[in-house]
Protein backbone atom coordinates (compact mmCIF):
# COMPACT_ATOMS: atom_id res chain seq x y z
CA UNK A 1 0.00 0.00 0.00
CA UNK A 2 1.32 3.45 -0.87
CA UNK A 3 2.02 5.88 1.97
CA UNK A 4 2.05 9.66 1.67
CA UNK A 5 4.35 11.74 3.85
CA UNK A 6 4.41 15.47 4.49
CA UNK A 7 8.08 16.45 4.85
CA UNK A 8 7.37 19.75 6.60
CA UNK A 9 5.39 17.87 9.27
CA UNK A 10 8.37 15.70 10.27
CA UNK A 11 10.28 16.64 13.42
CA UNK A 12 13.59 18.47 12.85
CA UNK A 13 16.61 17.02 14.67
CA UNK A 14 20.18 18.34 14.81
CA UNK A 15 22.45 15.28 15.04
CA UNK A 16 25.64 17.16 14.17
CA UNK A 17 26.07 20.91 14.83
CA UNK A 18 24.68 22.89 11.89
CA UNK A 19 23.02 19.84 10.26
CA UNK A 20 19.23 19.94 10.78
CA UNK A 21 17.38 16.90 9.42
CA UNK A 22 13.89 15.54 8.94
CA UNK A 23 13.95 11.73 8.98
CA UNK A 24 11.65 9.44 7.03
CA UNK A 25 11.85 5.64 7.17
CA UNK A 26 10.38 3.17 4.72
CA UNK A 27 10.72 -0.60 4.74
CA UNK A 28 14.13 -0.54 3.00
CA UNK A 29 15.44 3.05 3.20
CA UNK A 30 16.04 5.98 5.47
CA UNK A 31 15.70 9.39 3.86
CA UNK A 32 16.99 12.54 5.51
CA UNK A 33 16.03 16.00 4.31
CA UNK A 34 18.88 18.21 5.57
CA UNK A 35 19.08 21.96 5.98
CA UNK A 36 22.74 22.72 6.65
CA UNK A 37 24.27 25.96 7.88
CA UNK A 38 27.11 27.58 5.95
CA UNK A 39 30.45 26.50 7.43
CA UNK A 40 29.02 23.45 9.24
CA UNK A 41 31.37 20.46 9.36
CA UNK A 42 30.61 16.75 9.38
CA UNK A 43 33.25 14.70 11.23
CA UNK A 44 34.74 11.68 9.48
CA UNK A 45 32.68 8.55 10.04
CA UNK A 46 31.45 5.43 8.28
CA UNK A 47 28.39 3.18 8.43
CA UNK A 48 27.39 -0.07 6.75
CA UNK A 49 24.53 1.54 4.79
CA UNK A 50 25.00 2.73 1.22
CA UNK A 51 24.33 6.49 1.01
CA UNK A 52 23.17 8.52 -1.98
CA UNK A 53 23.62 12.29 -1.56
CA UNK A 54 21.28 14.46 -3.65
CA UNK A 55 22.28 18.16 -3.68
CA UNK A 56 19.13 20.27 -3.81
CA UNK A 57 20.63 23.71 -3.06
CA UNK A 58 24.03 25.13 -2.20
CA UNK A 59 27.59 23.79 -2.31
CA UNK A 60 28.87 21.01 -0.06
CA UNK A 61 32.23 19.24 -0.04
CA UNK A 62 32.32 15.55 0.84
CA UNK A 63 35.62 13.74 1.26
CA UNK A 64 35.19 10.00 0.68
CA UNK A 65 38.12 7.68 1.42
CA UNK A 66 40.46 10.69 1.14
CA UNK A 67 39.07 12.01 -2.18
CA UNK A 68 37.26 15.38 -2.05
CA UNK A 69 34.05 15.88 -4.06
CA UNK A 70 32.56 19.38 -4.33
CA UNK A 71 28.83 19.08 -4.99
CA UNK A 72 26.45 21.73 -6.32
CA UNK A 73 22.67 21.72 -6.81
CA UNK A 74 21.72 18.91 -9.18
CA UNK A 75 24.73 16.71 -8.32
CA UNK A 76 24.36 13.21 -6.86
CA UNK A 77 27.13 11.26 -5.12
CA UNK A 78 26.85 7.56 -4.22
CA UNK A 79 28.90 6.52 -1.19
CA UNK A 80 29.40 2.78 -0.68
CA UNK A 81 28.67 1.25 2.69
CA UNK A 82 31.73 1.22 4.94
CA UNK A 83 33.48 4.15 3.19
CA UNK A 84 34.99 6.77 5.53
CA UNK A 85 33.61 10.22 4.73
CA UNK A 86 33.46 13.75 6.12
CA UNK A 87 32.06 17.03 4.88
CA UNK A 88 31.71 20.77 5.12
CA UNK A 89 29.19 23.26 3.81
CA UNK A 90 30.67 25.98 1.56
CA UNK A 91 27.22 27.67 1.60
CA UNK A 92 23.90 27.05 3.27
CA UNK A 93 22.61 23.80 1.74
CA UNK A 94 19.59 21.61 1.29
CA UNK A 95 20.48 17.95 0.77
CA UNK A 96 18.46 14.73 0.51
CA UNK A 97 20.37 11.67 1.75
CA UNK A 98 18.99 8.21 1.01
CA UNK A 99 20.40 5.28 2.98
CA UNK A 100 19.90 1.58 2.31
CA UNK A 101 19.33 -0.45 4.35
CA UNK A 102 17.44 1.53 6.98
CA UNK A 103 19.59 3.43 9.52
CA UNK A 104 18.01 2.06 12.70
CA UNK A 105 20.04 4.48 14.86
CA UNK A 106 18.14 7.37 13.15
CA UNK A 107 14.71 6.16 14.27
Amino acid sequence: MAERYEIDALEIRELVPGHHGRFLHTEHTTQVYWEIEEGARLPEHSHPAEQTVHMLEGRYELTVDGTPHVLDAGDVLAIPGGAAHSGRAHTACRILDVFSPVREEYR
